[in-house]
């Protein structure tokens, strides 16, 4: 007759491979806490854990090996955008520029520098001094 103090099943998740699946499992949950504090990150997305446990029993029937994984799923970054003004130079030779004013064309006030840019972000006096005007009406002598 068996003992009642003793257990018929001897298998906690805690103490699998010596602690093991349970340091698995907080990792996991250390990394879906971070991500939902992660400011880059939507908080309200559902994150998801999964621990798989496989147990491959021995031909013998008497012993059974026992592999635990843990997986996340997580929220991925909030996506940024932004627009691209295109277009040739004088050359021909495509160029492309991140839009910083909000408009193509319009001039702006750099808050960080307090600087006059154009709509590329580039200061109005750099792009003045880089323009250089060619006088047709000027002989050459």
């Amino acid at each position: 007759m068996e003992n009642k103090m003793t257990k018929r099943i001897n298998f906690s998740i805690d103490q699998i491979a010596d602690g093991g699946a349970q340091v698995k499992l907080n990792r996991a949950l250390e990394k879906i806490a971070e991500n939902i504090m992660d400011p880059n990150t939507d908080p309200t997305k559902k994150r998801k854990l999964q621990m798989n446990v496989t147990f491959e029993p021995a031909k013998s029937g008497e012993a059974v090996d026992v592999d635990v994984q843990v997986k996340t799923t997580l929220a991925p970054e909030v996506s940024v955008g932004t627009t691209l003004l295109i277009g040739k130079d004088s050359r021909g030779k495509a160029v492309v520029n991140e839009l910083k004013s909000g408009a193509k064309g319009q001039t702006y006030i750099d808050p960080d520098d307090g600087e006059v840019k154009t709509d590329t972000g580039e200061t109005v006096e750099q792009v003045e001094k880089q323009d250089k005007v060619i006088d047709l009406q000027k002989k050459k002598g």
